[in-house]
Order: structure tokens, then sequence, then C-alpha cells
């Protein structure tokens, strides 16, 4: 998920070695037998500073991005002028929803789209204005208040891999596939800080079909990478959970 700051260019004075502005000798005045060529064009302005952002980058370029994407519903997390990871997963999401390569380092098509985004499409027919729509295929979510957008964020679900883990009170592992299942689900039962499961650790975990839950994680790849939960940022799971209340629909889809 703005108008870009427009880059300020900065006029530069030649000054000769003793710092006295140099004065260029007069032109000779063409003969009449000679012709005079046309000067060549000028040098194209270079690109602004900004489209060059990648992980690392800091300064005021990458400022205007992380509020050009909080205006737009996407979390960066603190607009501190840091291209962190928060950054990174918000940009992601930005480049999912308007159906961009992910890249790490944004390119021409982003700043444009940035300019001119796309609206999240809804996952499902059925469109209650509180509502979380799950994209599996492009992961990310986007959580609707009042039938708007709220928060648009990157996540990371089932990765189809085949595992092993013992339920509780199990006294042989159940084995299974890890996937996030398609479906339409409620919200139920949460839980605040780390809740210590068979599969891992759950930060502020809010579920919606049996264990599989909307949680905060430390690693929230770009790629499906979970047992079947849907992982989001941690700073976005600090606050998540006030925004979603219980028996709130989910619609969780694969669309083409």
């Amino acid at each position: 998920m703005r108008k870009s700051a427009v880059p300020l260019i900065a006029a530069v004075v030649l000054a000769g070695c003793n710092g006295t502005e140099q004065t260029a000798p007069p032109a000779p005045e063409p003969s009449p037998s000679t012709s005079v060529t046309a000067a060549p064009p000028s040098t194209p302005a270079p690109t602004p500073a900004h489209r060059k952002l990648k992980p690392g980058a800091k300064g005021a370029d990458v400022e205007d991005l992380q509020r050009r994407l909080k205006e737009l519903h996407y979390d960066p997390g603190k607009a501190d002028g840091k291209y962190g990871p928060s950054t990174q997963m918000a940009v992601w999401a930005f480049q999912a929803v308007n159906r961009l390569k992910h890249k790490s380092t944004p390119d021409k098509s982003f700043w444009e789209a940035l300019d001119a985004p796309k609206e999240p499409r809804p996952v499902a027919g059925k469109r209650e204005k509180d509502r979380v729509d799950v994209d599996l295929k492009r992961q990310y979510l986007v959580l609707y208040k009042d039938g708007e957008p709220r928060l648009i964020s990157h996540i990371s679900s089932g990765s189809g891999e085949y595992y092993c883990a013992k339920d509780p009170g199990a006294t042989v592992p159940r084995c299974r596939y890890a996937t996030t299942s398609t479906g339409d689900f409620r919200t139920g039962r949460r839980f605040t800080g780390w809740e210590t499961s068979p599969l891992g650790r759950l930060y502020n975990p809010v579920y919606f079909n049996g264990g599989i839950a909307f949680h905060g994680a430390l690693d929230v790849p770009d790629y499906p990478a979970s047992h079947g939960c849907v992982r989001m940022p941690m700073h976005i799971a600090e606050y998540f959970p006030g925004l979603l209340g219980t028996n709130v629909p989910v619609h969780v889809r694969r669309p083409g």
C-alpha cells in the first residue's frame, strides 16, 4: 500500500583551485564559411535516490516509503528511515496485492504502483464488513473493518511438507502434511503472549480453524514455511488481536 516526496536537486557551482569562480574565455565567432554545430542533448537527470532503496538503506527516502505504505494500510513498523525486516515485509505485501514480483530492491514498476495502487481483491463471495481474507497463493491477509481494509500484512502459511509430531497426551506421533486448509471459518480462542504448542511457540495466537491460528513469529519468510498456522510479523501480532474480535469470519482461499 502515496505520492512520493519530490526529490530536491541541489545546484552545483564549479570553482577553481583557489575557490574563486572560473570564467570561461569568450568563444570565437564562427567565420562565414563555418557552420555552427548544434549542442548535444543534455544528460537526463539521475534517477531519484529513493528508487534504488534496498534492505539496509537509511534516510529520508526510506521514511517517505514507510509513511506511504502506512497510508495504504500496510504496516512497515515505525517510520524511522531504516529499511529493516518490517519494512521489507510490508513491501512484499504491497507487491503481492499489486501482482508484482517479490523483490528486495523495489524497481520502477513498484514505484509506479505505489503512486496508483490497486485495492486488494476479495477472496470469497461472502464479503462481510468485518472479516479477514487470506490469500495463500500470494501470502498476504487483509483485515476489513466496516467494509474497508484496515490492515494488509505479509504472512507465511503451511509449507506443504510432511512431518510427524505428538499431540498432547498421545503416546505415538501423528504424521501429516503442513497445510493451511482453505474454507470459511470464524475466530475463536486466543492467548496473550507466547503460547507453547507441540510444534513450537506462537505469539498472541488467534485461532480460527481448530489448532490453526494467526500468530506472530520471529521468522516470517517470503514463502510458505509454517506447520499450518498463519504467521505474521511480530510488530503486527502485537496489536492484531485487538483489531479482531471473536466469531469474526475468516475466508482462506488460493485464488488464481
